[in-house]
């Protein structure tokens, strides 16, 4: 037992020399200019629709699913993949890193085909965003109907 815990000691040890130390400075600077980007994009849109006629609302409804349609498809061709070891929270934070969430466990078991692979793996990850969202928007809700008046 003490000879496996002078492993273990061991073992940490080397693990910390020998992972790489993360530059954070490059990675807060690639996180903003990315998620920058992608909101700047998102803006686009909105003021795109608003200046067609679209009240603020309708705007930014349509806005939203153009953002998760694009990174939906960007998922799926693979490349927001690479956009996100990159950019890292940059591309999280946005509504896109949401879709990216919902599909990235999609395409990974789509060769278990579309009932057991794609359908029951696709909210693996954004499940428990999902039901925590729900569940606290119903008890909102219910506080608002009882006191909110």
């Amino acid at each position: 037992m003490a000879k496996d815990v002078i492993k273990e000691h061991e073992y940490q040890e080397l693990v910390k020399k020998t992972e790489p130390k993360p530059n954070l400075i490059k990675n807060g600077i690639g996180a903003f200019v990315v998620g920058g980007i992608i909101c700047t994009i998102g803006q686009f849109f909105l003021s795109y629709f608003m200046q067609k006629g679209l009240k603020m609302q309708d705007a930014s409804t349509i806005t939203s699913i153009i953002m998760i349609f694009l990174g939906a498809f960007l998922t799926g061709l693979g490349v927001y993949d690479d956009i996100g070891k990159r950019a890292g929270a940059g591309s999280i934070v946005p509504i896109t890193g949401f879709s990216n969430s919902i599909v990235s466990p999609a395409m990974e078991f789509k060769r278990e085909g579309y009932v057991f692979g794609v359908g029951a793996k696709m909210f693996v990850i954004a499940g428990p965003v999902l039901v925590y969202g729900i569940t606290t928007s119903v008890i909102v809700g219910i506080l608002y109907y009882f006191f909110g008046r």
